[in-house]
């Protein structure tokens, strides 16, 4: 119920896509979605062999971070609506969203 209320407020754009965070116990993941036409525009996780020496930890959040904000950058767009997705703006999450910011992207 959280989730979908927060959805409902949060929607990303053409203009302005959604960046959402997910995280679980060992891994971290990031996903830019414009809502308008229901499609995923590009993904980092910490499930790929680039990032398997980090874990889930903050240095590896770090560099999901960046990675989300040059792909992003790369289709040409800079703005975005940032989605934490109901965890707390702290940690992973925090860390993932100040290198994302430091990578060129706003929100």
């Amino acid at each position: 119920m959280k989730k979908r209320f927060k959805r409902n407020k949060v929607q990303g754009t053409a203009e302005r896509p959604r960046l959402v965070v997910f995280r679980s116990l060992n891994n971290i993941s990031a996903q830019v979605i414009n809502d308008d036409a229901g499609k995923t525009l590009c993904s980092a996780s910490t499930l790929g062999k680039e990032y398997k020496k980090y874990g889930g930890n903050l240095v590896a959040a770090k560099e999901v971070g960046k990675s989300i904000a040059q792909k992003l950058i790369a289709t040409g767009v800079k703005k975005v609506v940032f989605d934490r997705n109901g965890f707390l703006y702290h940690g992973r999450v925090k860390a993932l969203a100040d290198a994302a910011r430091e990578g060129g992207l706003e929100f």
